[in-house]
């Protein structure tokens, strides 16, 4: 038998077997009172403000305070059979029983409503499904007519984000606080083939106490157990309920262990201020060093958000850190970011970073070990469809213990402008790019290139700089055996280039792309005198310009085989230039990287920064092949040279930082560029990149690189070749290997492996091993990392780290020196 929600003016009569009938106004006090216990009613839909007039006033009552979630919402109800008891005064709904409403259903063999005491009753295998997806199963379940109050039995609650909670009773009670007595928790999925099965990680306690306005869970008596067995106990804890994202308390600990700071704990609590506003506490308790005090406090605001983060300590044990930058007494940091937003196209922010010493955040593990420098910069950046722009102050912070802070810039500022027009002019694409840069730096920054005059700096740890006391003040001699990196001094340049191309194809299919591009520059230098015999000792301003006309040509020769397709491209390029100008007065700050190979064999300016220009005619000439193989993959090769024709060939005039020295361009006719790449799936490739002497085909760099992907395996290993290039300072061969793997077992466990070994030294420089596991509920890593490090001597450091992350708690690591070693050199 059915009850549905009637149409206006009409009511159903529904016939008892054994009690009589049951009222019209029965029937609608049953419907809401069931309503109500869905959670979803919250006043009558109209249809039942148009019942007839002999409704009971009680219902009446509750359903004027109620209104529906989804007024226009239909309802209905199925069991075997609705009874109206007049001698006990109960609604009752008896067999096989089924509620829906709103998106709610609630299924139960019994439902029973009690007029007297204004309760409500469900019996056998009940189940409440709200409409949120959110899943009570129960015994049964009793709750009064305002359903504060109430209790469950055998209860067990499932939400849609897997939080699972059984109890052998429920109590409810004052409208927010649920009590789960012999209760349990756990966000793990049960086991599918055997649900009896303890869950991979569950907390059980006496008593789970939910209070609802608090948004609490309060755990008495609660032990954590791992595949049912008990490893941890704890007379009283409490976490956020499901529904909190943010919420003041405890996180979980992390621990360390190192030889300078000995064993620690990290004891972070989050404090919600408001849901805009928080502070973390993390303060680190060391059994050598004594209490680092650590906070970081965010603030979201309307049109972004930013953060403030402040550690420090007193050392009890500041000789663990003998003739290191820890040496001392009080040591700490201060961090802050912050990015607001304008509108759709600009953002402006800020990262800033002021430490005691270089080392003090490695040494205490508060910043990535990756990290060997920060930048605290002050920025602005609009993005638009074909245009970019950027501003920037920085100011650089070296984290190793040879850098030495008087030998960073201050940039004030660096601005990077570019745009590409939307429409084409005379025919062709023309953009424009806009540079400048202001820097001061406080001391010069001089690198040896020859091992004679090669110092290290005691103090500051391992390094080449260049010994100027102990040879000639000759000025030649100096700029022989010494380079400089950075120089003493004011450098201000602005700088601006503009770009037109257009490409031809004829009909012979031979493609013709002519070219015109002008960079205009001009700069104020303010040396200091130390900078002489590398720069001028005098200031002064400088203008530069260099245009620059080419014509690049290609012909590519396509043949269509049964087992593929093959291209043979021939690609020459001109271009004619003026000789470059002020070589050597213009300080080289953002053109010292210069890597000649098959990636930029064809830019119109090899150097990588506005710094330095290319002048005089030089012609690009190589040949590409690629071969795509039906079933065998594709094949790309690439090889080619660069001529300088006429005119300087920057690249054989140096600047103050020997830009262009070894390079493989510096004589009229450079070395040869190669490139083999080749991929017969996506799952693998290997890229072979080559640079041969132009005279005697020696290898002077050699880059492999191969990838593969192999059902579960996942492998990759880098190996390098450079050559001796000792006018920039590196005076013998480098060649190493770097080699990693990952191997998923199976859905939950995978194993990780990473090596690097310096074939020059002999000795295997970094190693890495770890094991995971990971499934929805709970994560483990364990990892063992071997690395040389940059603070002090040169040492070698092991390293333990473990991680275990419970899903809805949160993660808590472990992290230990197992030993160091000194490096063979030292």
């Amino acid at each position: 038998m059915k009850v549905g929600t009637p149409k206006a003016g009409q009511a159903e009569m529904v016939v008892s077997r054994h009690k009589g009938r049951l009222s019209t106004s029965a029937c609608w006090l049953f419907v809401t009172v069931i309503c109500s216990s869905l959670g979803v009613v919250a006043s009558a839909p109209d249809a039942f403000a148009q019942a007839p007039t002999n409704t009971n006033s009680a219902a009446r009552e509750m359903l004027a305070e109620r209104q529906p979630t989804d007024p226009n919402a239909k309802m209905l109800v199925t069991a075997d059979e609705l009874v109206y008891d007049y001698n006990r005064n109960e609604v009752i709904a008896d067999g096989n029983v089924q509620i829906y409403y709103d998106g709610a259903v609630l299924e139960a063999k019994r439902v029973v409503y009690d007029r007297t005491a204004s309760r409500l009753r469900a019996e056998g295998g009940v189940r409440l499904k709200d409409k949120d997806g959110k899943v009570i199963s129960a015994e049964s379940l009793d709750l009064s007519q305002q359903f504060t109050d109430g209790f469950v039995t055998s209860l067990r609650i499932d939400t849609p984000d897997n939080m699972h909670f059984a109890a052998a009773r429920a109590d409810r009670s004052g409208g927010d606080t649920t009590v789960l007595t012999s209760g349990a928790y756990t966000p793990c999925e049960p086991c599918k083939t055997d649900p009896t099965k303890p869950p991979m990680w569950q907390i059980k306690a006496a008593r789970i106490i939910h209070k609802e306005k608090e948004q609490t869970i309060y755990f008495e008596s609660a032990r954590l157990e791992f595949l049912g067995v008990p490893i941890a106990w704890v007379p009283y804890m409490s976490a956020p309920d499901p529904t909190v994202k943010r919420k003041s308390g405890f996180l979980i600990p992390s621990f360390i262990n190192t030889s300078e700071i000995g064993y620690g704990v990290t004891i972070p609590y989050f404090w919600n201020i408001a849901p805009n506003l928080d502070v973390t506490f993390s303060p680190m308790f060391l059994t050598k060093q004594g209490v680092l005090f650590d906070g970081t406090f965010r603030h979201r605001l309307e049109t972004g958000i930013y953060s403030i983060r402040a550690a420090g300590i007193e050392q009890e044990d500041k000789d663990a850190f003998l003739g290191q930058p820890g040496y001392r007494d009080q040591r700490g940091m201060i961090e802050t970011h912050g990015r607001f937003n304008l509108n759709q196209q600009w953002y402006w922010g800020w990262d800033g970073w002021l430490t005691s010493d270089k080392t003090f955040m490695e040494d205490y593990d508060l910043i990535s070990d990756a990290k060997k420098e920060v930048t605290s910069q002050l920025y602005l950046v609009g993005q638009g469809d074909r245009s970019y722009f950027d501003a920037r102050i920085q100011y650089f912070t070296g984290l190793t213990s040879y850098d030495v802070q008087d030998q960073q810039p201050v940039v004030h500022p660096v601005i990077d402008y570019s745009k590409t027009l939307d429409q084409s002019f005379f025919g062709g694409e023309f953009s424009y790019d806009f540079n400048m840069i202001s820097l001061t730096r406080d001391q010069i920054d001089i690198r040896a290139t020859s091992s004679e005059y090669a110092v290290q700096n005691v103090t500051e740890g391992p390094g080449n700089e260049c010994d100027l006391s102990s040879m000639s003040a000759d000025p030649a001699v100096q700029r022989q055996n010494c380079l400089m990196r950075g120089m003493a001094g004011s450098y201000t340049r602005v700088s601006g280039i503009a770009n037109w191309r257009r490409t031809f194809i004829d009909n012979a299919g031979q493609s013709w792309t002519p070219f015109l591009n002008v960079q205009l520059d001009a700069a104020q230098v303010d040396p200091e005198t130390v900078d002489y015999p590398w720069l001028s000792s005098n200031s002064e301003s400088l203008v530069r310009a260099m245009p620059a006309i080419g014509l690049e040509y290609r012909y590519p020769f396509i043949a269509v085989q049964s087992w593929g397709t093959q291209t043979i491209e021939p690609i020459a390029q001109v271009i004619v230039r003026p000789d470059e100008t002020d070589i050597g007065d213009f300080p080289n700050e953002d053109a010292q990287s210069l890597i000649f190979d098959d990636t930029n064999l064809f830019e119109i300016n090899k150097y990588s920064g506005y710094d330095r220009v290319e002048g005089g005619t030089r012609a690009n000439v190589g040949i590409q092949y690629t071969a795509n193989i039906r079933g065998a993959g594709q094949v790309n090769a690439l090889f080619g040279q660069s001529y300088q024709l006429a005119g300087q060939n920057s690249y054989a005039y140096y600047d103050m930082a020997n830009t262009g020295a070894d390079s493989g361009l510096e004589d009229d006719v450079s070395d040869y560029v190669a490139r083999l790449y080749y991929a017969p799936n996506k799952n693998f490739a290997l890229i072979n990149r080559f640079r041969f002497d132009n005279d005697d085909w020696s290898v002077e760099r050699y880059e492999f690189e191969g990838r593969a992907t192999i059902n579960k395996l996942t492998l990759s290993a880098t190996y390098g070749l450079y050559a001796a290039q000792p006018e920039l300072g590196y005076y013998e061969e480098r060649q190493g290997v770097l080699g990693a793997g990952q191997y998923k077992i199976n859905e939950n466990w995978s194993v990780l492996a990473a090596s690097r070994f310096n074939l020059h030294e002999n000795e295997i420089d970094y190693s890495l091993f770890g094991v995971s596991y990971a499934d929805d509920c709970f994560g483990l890593t364990l990892s063992y990392k071997s690395d040389y490090t940059e603070s002090g001597n040169r040492e070698r450091v092991d390293t333990v780290l473990l991680t275990i992350s419970l899903r809805t708690l949160g993660a808590a690591g472990f992290s230990s020196q197992v030993g160091s070693t000194m490096s063979s050199d030292e």
